[in-house]
């Protein structure tokens, strides 16, 4: 099964704050497919260790150790929120860095808005 993703810069553009209006149903699907990409612990853990490295950008090599999870499985973690708009990568020889996109996370924030 191969899920879309919706890049995070369109949340914005579909949608209010969830507690300001009714989201339509066509956006909700979209949204929770680009929020999935968060509902996992190693994603979860991986955005909080590259906004923590140093520079705010971090090698993939130097995550696969502290995860605890193989090469392999780290890389796809980081390929899904590469294509979900909450880390950019750039390449470096043989090594891949990647970056939180400025402004990602605030906007899924200002999107669940307060309760």
């Amino acid at each position: 099964m191969t899920i879309e993703l919706l890049p995070l810069r369109d949340l914005q553009a579909c949608c209010a704050p969830i507690t300001k209006e009714v989201i339509s149903e066509e956006n909700a699907v979209s949204v929770a497919r680009a929020m999935k990409a968060l509902a996992d612990p190693a994603r979860l853990r991986l955005l909080s260790m590259i906004a923590a490295h140093e520079d705010g950008e971090a090698c993939v090599c130097d995550l696969t150790e502290p995860l605890g999870l193989s090469q392999p499985t780290v890389s796809h973690h980081l390929k899904i929120l590469v294509d979900a708009g909450y880390l950019s990568r750039s390449k470096r020889g043989t090594w891949a860095y990647y970056r939180i996109v400025p402004g990602s996370l605030d906007i899924v924030s200002s999107f669940l808005g307060t309760v």
